[in-house]
């Protein structure tokens, strides 16, 4: 194994064609911990040349129903009422301090992720 920083496009293809020979590797061997390097070092490489951007807000909201299992009336006492649920999910209402703040607390989403584009337009305190 010769272990190194990944820093072209030809290094990351190889990395990567070589971790998915090592897929079945056991964890603690030598082949494991190679294929433990490679990850990290291939992930090093993505996130400095392909980061993947946050989720929307509403994106965040979605995904955390369907892991819950959640139906868009249980989002009521967050949002405040049914047809408020339904103009957040669709786009048509931004989210509000106090319903960045439910959410976080009932749904567990990360408040950065829910501030989402919000950030850009927040002035800061002088």
């Amino acid at each position: 194994m010769n272990a190194k920083l990944i820093k072209t496009r030809r290094e990351y293809r190889a990395a990567l064609r070589r971790a998915e020979e090592l897929m079945d590797a056991r964890p603690g061997t030598p082949r494991g911990d190679e294929l433990e390097l490679l990850a990290a070092l291939i992930e090093i490489y993505e996130e400095e040349h392909a980061p993947v951007p946050p989720p929307s807000p509403v994106e965040a909201i979605r995904f955390r129903m369907e892991q819950e299992n959640l139906r868009p009336q249980d989002l009521v006492p967050m949002l405040g009422s049914r047809s408020r649920v339904s103009e957040v999910l669709n786009g048509r209402r931004p989210l509000t301090l106090t319903m960045i703040r439910r959410l976080h607390c009932g749904l567990g989403i990360p408040a950065d992720v829910l501030l989402g584009e919000m950030e850009n337009t927040l002035q800061p305190e002088r």
